[in-house]
């Protein structure tokens, strides 16, 4: 039999990772502020070691690919 764990918490680190992931507030159209400037989530993909990247468009129309800790919301 499993102990359980108590509501809102993980026992494993995908578990957490995945309930960060679930609170996060970076999704498509929200304004950011990158290393390059301004721009606007556009997409979110999962890479396969399991890490998220964020594609970000800046006002040229330019995507590049963000990691969550490299975005603040504008």
């Amino acid at each position: 039999m499993r102990a359980s764990v108590p509501r809102g918490r993980c026992a494993t680190a995908r578990c957490r990772k995945m309930l960060t992931m679930s609170k996060s507030i970076l999704t498509p159209g929200a304004d950011v502020i990158t290393t390059q400037g301004r721009g606007t989530v556009i997409d979110v993909r999962a890479t396969p070691s399991g890490a998220f990247v964020i594609g970000v468009e800046d006002a040229d129309g330019e995507v590049r690919y963000f990691t969550e800790k490299a975005l603040q919301l504008a």
